[in-house]
């Protein structure tokens, strides 16, 4: 019985190792090792192997878990291969067993988008064998793993099975789709269009010799533009959750009940609209009336949008757009908790002292 610690299962591959590949700082990962482990060990072991998930099993975690002959999740557990969004792709055989125990179509989904599910989806799906309480996920675990021991359940090796595969017609057509959307990017994100060489290669010639695509791919992947920029992304966005003597000293961010915004044009009246539709108010300032009147009618136009896709009512439409002043004087914002300057080629600088 294979599970993680601190109430996951395991979040995925050591991100830090794909930072150091990008910056040339690492050799290398031993790809190929580890999954002849998860072949040679985890899957077709003498002992039968059952993942229990906790929460998370995402990335090389769920590859892992795919591995395992069996597997049983908590109902809060989420599962996928987030990988595409780092620039790479799955490298512990993602692009092989995914396909093969939830079918083609959901495994492109999973993996393209990458889109996580919940645990009965996956139940449904066959990605897991049960969904047990928290407090019995353990012993569900043990005691699945001892009726495959004792023959009592088959003793299911994902790599190998192809019953969830479709037929030549249905693939050509499925992985024909497919490309159309990767060879849109394909110049600035190519990893999409190496995991599709993967996904087929394992369907039309068999899970060994997809693994062998895979692992070219994912060193291809790993080299690109595209992951050394989505890996920096991923380090600096989490960098700004934690700026010393910002938000380590317990800052209270001040409560946004109005907004200034100079000038009423594309960006202006979308800042507007986005505004007042998360229920801040508005003070729309623009140099003349007509100028004004234009800007007022772009965040109408952008509110009567929303009500023609029926995502508000007239009413509530009407509401917001209440809740949008429009001025062509700064005096009014001495009251604003934040100025937006969004005019082209123009300058805030006489913005009265007193909105800063």
């Amino acid at each position: 019985m294979i599970t993680g610690t601190k109430g996951k299962f395991s979040g995925g591959f050591d991100i830090t190792q794909l930072k150091l590949r990008t910056e040339g700082r690492a050799g290398p990962t031993n790809i190929a090792d580890f999954n002849q482990v998860l072949n040679r060990l985890v899957e077709a072991g003498q002992k039968p192997t059952v993942a229990a998930i906790e929460n998370l099993a995402l990335g090389g975690g769920l590859e892992l878990a795919m591995a395992c002959n069996a597997r049983v999740a908590t109902p809060k557990s989420q599962l996928g291969l987030p990988e595409l969004q780092l620039g790479v792709i799955p490298g512990f055989g993602g692009t092989q067993r995914l396909p093969r125990l939830v079918g083609l179509p959901k495994s492109l989904e999973m993996i393209m988008k990458s889109k996580s599910i919940g645990a009965e989806e996956a139940l449904t799906l066959g990605l897991v064998d049960l969904v047990v309480p928290a407090d019995q996920l353990l012993s569900k675990a043990i005691e699945l793993a001892r009726q495959i021991a004792h023959k009592q359940k088959p003793k299911s090796m994902a790599f190998y099975k192809s019953d969830k595969l479709p037929d030549d017609t249905s693939f050509k057509k499925i992985i024909a789709e497919a490309r159309r959307g990767a060879k849109r990017v394909q110049s600035v994100m190519p990893h999409l269009w190496l995991c599709l060489d993967a996904i087929e290669a394992g369907v039309t010639k068999g899970a060994e010799e997809g693994l062998a695509v895979e692992k070219v791919s994912f060193d291809k992947a790993v080299t690109s533009k595209a992951c050394k920029g989505l890996v920096s992304y991923f380090f600096a966005s989490r960098q700004t959750a934690a700026v010393p003597g910002v938000t380590d000293v317990g800052l209270i961010p001040r409560p946004t009940q109005c907004v200034g915004v100079v000038g009423g044009g594309l960006m202006g009246s979308g800042i507007a609209t986005a505004c007042v539709m998360n229920g801040v108010s508005v003070i729309l300032k623009e140099i003349n009336q007509t100028f004004l009147d234009a800007g007022m009618g772009r965040v109408k136009a952008n509110l009567q949008s929303q009500v023609a896709k029926k995502r508000m009512t007239q009413t509530n439409a009407d509401r917001l757009f209440s809740l949008v002043q429009p001025s062509l004087s700064y005096d009014d914002f001495a009251k604003v908790d934040m100025a937006i300057e969004a005019v082209i080629e123009a300058s805030i600088s006489h913005l009265p002292h007193s909105a800063d």
